[in-house]
């Protein structure tokens, strides 16, 4: 009797008063990690990806082929680029100008369906407000129908009017400066080569477009600027400048069907090392998938079907490995999908190259 009325007394009440909701971006701020990734460097710089995985965004769209993006001298950091600029209309749903919703409400975006974008990368819809919660501040200048709209957030909520702040002729897009709220990280100075290695990948993975990076914080400022017009044939070339070469120009292929587009270039090098990078929208797919294991069956296939027609394999051989055939292969395969799928793994959003 005594064990049953101590458990009565330590038996704890469990009902609706227990269940929290948080309202707005609290549950970003609550638990970070489960949005980006972690508080260290790596979520740190995720914070930025995301904004100019949003630029992308629009150069994919056809919208964009220019992003800069500046560590200002103050720590905050800046991302620009000449897109059609964030709507700033009002939203029929929520009553406020949709750029403020994109800012201040999760899920909330142009990559849930319609004809906005038909491929994306990011968060899709919740990386520009989970930057924003994450942020001691957040100032937004959008360049659209003539004017320069402008607006300031501090942590996650706007402490401004969305107002306009002059014209601005033709041009067009949108400007994102913020500054990491250093009680949630664990480190606030970004890394100047950690990102340039990063937009030298995406620039290499979409042809044409221009991505500019400058660090003002040093007494004399860094900056780097890339654009391939080979596309994903310049990052094998890359990959391989060190390295003798069996041919000078790699292969490259491209196809697409339905609303699925693939990009392969390849090119051998004398070592026996296989190097053979995937991406799915632009983010690096590090386990691979079935873009990987595709791109490895078809070359099978195709190299030993050639050798049997021209004699180099006799009836009584055997068929060449994958393994023997990928020797000294860098290879990129890039897909782009509207509805890619990312079971098992982890999207690695820094790259390695």
């Amino acid at each position: 009797m005594g064990e049953e009325r101590r458990a009565t007394e330590h038996k704890e009440t469990y009902d609706a008063s227990q269940i929290q909701v948080l309202e707005g971006l609290e549950a970003v701020r609550r638990r970070p990690g489960m949005y980006i990734g972690s508080t260290d460097a790596r979520g740190l710089h995720h914070l930025v990806t995301e904004i100019v995985d949003n630029s992308i965004d629009e150069a994919l769209a056809g919208y964009c082929d220019t992003i800069d993006v500046v560590i200002n001298p103050d720590g905050s950091i800046t991302v620009s680029d000449n897109g059609r600029g964030i709507p700033v209309d009002i939203h029929p749903q929520a009553g406020k100008p949709a750029l403020e919703v994109a800012l201040t409400m999760l899920h909330a975006g142009g990559k849930f369906g319609g004809d906005s974008y038909k491929v994306s990368g990011g968060l899709h819809g919740v990386g520009m407000s989970v930057v924003n919660a994450l942020s001691s501040w957040l100032e937004v200048e959008v360049k659209r129908d003539g004017r320069r709209h402008w607006q300031r957030y501090e942590y996650g909520e706007p402490v401004t009017e969305l107002e306009v702040r002059g014209e601005c002729g033709a041009d067009s897009g949108t400007t994102i400066t913020f500054m990491p709220n250093a009680e949630l990280f664990e480190v606030t100075s970004f890394q100047y080569e950690l990102l340039k290695m990063r937009f030298r990948e995406i620039a290499f993975l979409n042809k044409g477009i221009t991505i500019s990076i400058k660090d003002a914080r040093p007494q004399e400022p860094v900056s780097s600027s890339f654009c391939f017009a080979g596309g994903i044939v310049s990052f094998v070339k890359y990959l391989n400048k060190n390295k003798n070469v069996l041919f000078d120009d790699p292969i490259y292929i491209t196809a697409k069907k339905d609303t699925a587009a693939v990009e392969v270039a390849l090119q051998y090098n004398d070592t026996y090392v296989e190097g053979i990078r995937t991406y799915a929208n632009n983010i690096a797919t590090a386990e691979g998938g079935t873009h990987l294991s595709g791109f490895k069956n078809a070359l099978t296939r195709v190299v030993n079907d050639y050798a049997r027609r021209n004699g180099i394999l006799k009836p009584a051989d055997n068929n060449l490995s994958g393994e023997d055939i990928r020797e000294g292969l860098y290879a990129i395969v890039s897909v782009k999908l509207m509805e890619p799928q990312f079971e098992g793994q982890t999207k690695t959003k820094l790259g390695n190259s």
